[in-house]
């Protein structure tokens, strides 16, 4: 019975999806509460897959399996569950809900809308929960597609140009994916990924059809992840996306894609593939520090928020791509909880710049001057979740670090601990101006024409926005409810560490056997 979660997990969004248009075709307003209803279903379903992973016994393995239309694997395809899938599904169900509920007033508000939503959610858990490289290529490109719709439904010709950027270079990095798949499937005659585990430690990981095969992989997944320098797309539609969906996709879609390399690292390469090709892994030790380095660079030269907080994620998912390279579990695990952490923090930061943004037109860091008095709940939250991306203890993001920079001493590369310290100055810095302007700069003249010393907060009571000096002065209760709900969850998670350790010992286990 409980394999059947899996496929529910999957199903349950996919068909939700189909009900907004149809729905909308006699109600204009029936895509929210159809994609709620599924999201907190959906999160119930998370829930109970995490728990019963969780209380499940070693000798189970705590790895549920579904086999889809009673095919068994390697021929049929496989979804499953283990801790870290289940931690990652859990992720995508709770980030879905805070942004469905952020968005009920910002929209965008067409059911079309909801109706997307709702199958980028089915393909990021079915990229989640799939046990089949080739339908992992399925579910990245439902993923792909979808993502290019929604940063283009701002309408405006800088959304588009974002949206087509990315599906430019979304759809080499797909393809580059695709080659390598094609290249295992011509050596082992499986896609299966533990299957394929088993053929590859048969046939030997210094074959130049295997290494060209994770090559590819690597190549296309990181950038999906953003990488650098593959991440030139990243900034362009995060920034110019509507503020709902740049929050839910800088959250989610590149976590994802950085979950599946790391389950294909090791569940199909496994630490016997990186052992036995040792310029590889150099290499991808060193790409991923340049990319923590430069990424963080660039996020200290913007002015323009949106543009702040997508650099800061090339220099994230850096240290999660690093992790892999130094073949350590110490480092995978704080990289699973950066993981979590930067989608839950960049979920909040990205819907904070929405909110200040919508209420004063604030788009820059010199914009949010003095903004601390008038929206405190919305920059409080802002400011934790930044400081939580530093790696302020207490806080999730200093857990990531933590483990990843000890991972490395104890592989010893100490070249990485340090490129990570630096990286966490340089994330202070910019932060820190962030925080600067919001609490201790006078207020631009602007400001004061807009709201005079009223809090956006204080009035924070209805829907309707009412306009002031050509900007929003009221702003819904649950948008600001939400961010600061999420902005504590990233100061509580920091006491989580033994349930990621109980969730992820099993998995690692295996990797690491």
């Amino acid at each position: 019975m409980s394999d059947v979660l899996l496929a529910l997990l999957v199903t349950v969004p996919l068909v939700a999806a189909i009900f907004p248009l149809l729905f909308g075709l006699r109600y204009e307003n029936a895509g929210w509460p159809i994609a709620l209803a599924g999201s907190l279903v959906v999160t119930g379903l998370a829930g109970t897959l995490a728990w019963e992973i969780f209380t499940a016994s070693t000798e189970t393995g705590q790895r549920l399996v579904h086999e889809m239309a009673g095919y068994p694997a390697p021929y049929g395809i496989e979804l499953v569950g283990d801790g870290l899938s289940a931690l990652i599904a859990l992720l995508i169900s709770v980030v879905s809900v805070a942004v469905l509920i952020y968005s009920r007033s910002t929209g965008p508000g067409s059911n079309a809308f909801y109706s997307g939503f709702l199958l980028l959610m089915g393909g990021l858990l079915g990229m989640t929960l799939t046990g089949d490289l080739f339908n992992l290529f399925v579910f990245l490109e439902i993923v792909g597609l979808i993502t290019y719709a929604l940063v283009a439904s701002d309408d405006s010709g800088m959304a588009a140009y974002g949206a087509l950027k990315y599906l430019f270079l979304g759809t080499v990095g797909a393809s580059l994916y695709l080659i390598g798949v094609g290249y295992l499937l011509v050596r082992t005659g499986s896609l299966n990924m533990l299957d394929l585990q088993a053929r590859l430690a048969d046939i030997g990981y210094t074959e130049p059809l295997v290494q060209a095969a994770f090559g590819f992989i690597l190549i296309g997944l990181m950038l999906k992840i953003a990488v650098f320098p593959l991440h030139t797309w990243q900034p362009d539609a995060y920034t110019y996306a509507p503020d709902t969906v740049s929050a839910y996709i800088s959250a989610l879609v590149s976590t994802t894609a950085a979950y599946a390399l790391i389950r294909i690292s090791f569940d199909v390469f496994t630490v016997d593939f990186f052992a036995a090709n040792q310029l590889i892994t150099d290499a991808v030790v060193l790409v991923a520090s340049i990319s923590i380095v430069v990424g963080s660079l660039l996020a200290a030269m913007q002015t323009e928020i949106k543009r702040v907080f997508a650099y800061s994620s090339v220099a994230q998912f850096g240290m999660i791509v690093v992790a892999i390279g130094l073949n350590s579990r110490t480092a995978l695990l704080g990289a699973v909880i950066h993981l979590v952490g930067h989608g839950l923090m960049k979920a909040t930061l990205f819907m904070g710049a929405g909110i200040l943004s919508s209420a004063y037109g604030a788009t820059t860091i010199s914009d949010y001057a003095g903004l601390a008095k008038r929206s405190p709940i919305t920059s409080g939250g802002i400011a934790v979740t930044g400081l939580a991306l530093v790696g302020i203890p207490p806080s999730i993001g200093i857990l990531g670090k933590w483990y990843i920079a000890l991972g490395a001493v104890e592989s010893g590369s100490w070249s990485v601990a340090i490129i990570i310290f630096i990286s966490t100055l340089l994330t202070l810095t910019y932060v820190a101006r962030i925080i600067e302007t919001l609490y201790f700069n006078p207020p631009e003249a602007t400001h004061e024409e807009t709201a005079a010393s009223e809090s956006v907060e204080h009035v924070a009571v209805g829907d309707e926005a009412v306009a002031d000096g050509g900007l929003e002065t009221r702003v819904a209760t649950e948008r600001i409810v939400v961010v600061a709900v999420l902005a504590v969850s990233t100061v509580a998670l920091f006491a989580s560490v033994d349930l990621f350790t109980e969730l992820l010992d099993p998995v690692f286990g295996r990797f690491f056997q």
